[in-house]
């Protein structure tokens, strides 16, 4: 192996592909999960308090905590944004995706979006009533709430929702530049989705931070999952790249 190469492209390079996308969601599960952990230790200890609040007051006006930072067409902007990762849009989202996944018959993607996506839901609201966490206080809300505030859902819901598209996404393209941008939109909007909680006021950053935490771990594990369960099938299709070898671990699902 060529030393001069890059770290991710030694692993590449040892492991094959397929080895490589496999170790790297390993290792984003992992950290998710445990970054998760650290948050609700440091959370239920109160020692996030600080953080919290210095990140809400920097983002309104000093004179007035009811008023955001930044003109007035950022405020509509984050407005719209939050909405994408809400309930009724990431539903709709799924059952559109779903649809057409089971157009092409690919029952063991469908099976992976409708796991993911109901999955997520089930479990995020089941932490929310454990946790029974208030939302923030120290500023106005700028948008309804109605549920408690640990683990912010849009941020949760939206990173288990799209970055398992993603991932499918990507899965069924040659182009490796192609699954980066699939893959980096996914993220970025996951991003933009949390962040727009934060400015709203209708989160702590714990909150967002622990969403986004659990959310890419929920997605990454049920993809590692279901890739496990197909590889022992033996079912895994060939798709145009594929033809003539043997499918490999990090190839799309059927």
């Amino acid at each position: 192996m060529p030393d001069g190469l890059p770290f991710h492209r030694q692993l590449r390079a040892r492991f094959g592909w397929g080895q490589f996308v496999t170790l790297a969601a390993l290792l984003c599960c992992a950290l998710g999960l445990w970054g998760f952990a650290w948050l609700v230790d440091e959370a239920l200890e109160g020692d996030t308090r600080v953080f919290d609040e210095t990140i809400l007051l920097a983002l309104r006006n000093p004179a007035d905590r009811s008023d955001p930072i930044g003109p007035f067409w950022l405020d509509i902007m984050m407005r719209d944004y939050t909405a994408l990762g809400s309930h009724a849009v990431l539903i709709l989202v799924g059952l559109l995706a779903l649809g057409y996944i089971l157009f092409l018959r690919k029952w063991a993607s469908a099976l992976l979006l409708a796991v993911s996506f109901g999955g997520g839901m089930l479990l995020n609201s089941l932490l929310k009533q454990g946790f029974d966490r208030p939302r923030p206080g120290l500023v106005a809300h700028l948008a309804e709430v109605h549920t408690a505030s640990f683990p912010s859902g849009h941020a949760m819901l939206s990173a288990t929702c799209y970055l398992t598209l993603g991932t499918l996404l990507a899965g069924v393209t040659r182009s490796r530049r192609l699954k980066a941008y699939v893959l980096g939109a996914a993220v970025m909007l996951v991003v933009i989705i949390g962040a727009s909680r934060i400015y709203l006021g209708v989160h702590w950053p714990t909150d967002v931070l622990a969403g986004w935490a659990l959310g890419a771990a929920w997605a990454m594990g049920c993809w590692l999952a279901l890739r496990a369960w197909v590889a022992w099938q033996g079912d895994w299709p060939a798709t145009p790249d594929q033809a003539g070898r043997p499918p490999a671990a990090g190839d799309p699902p059927p």
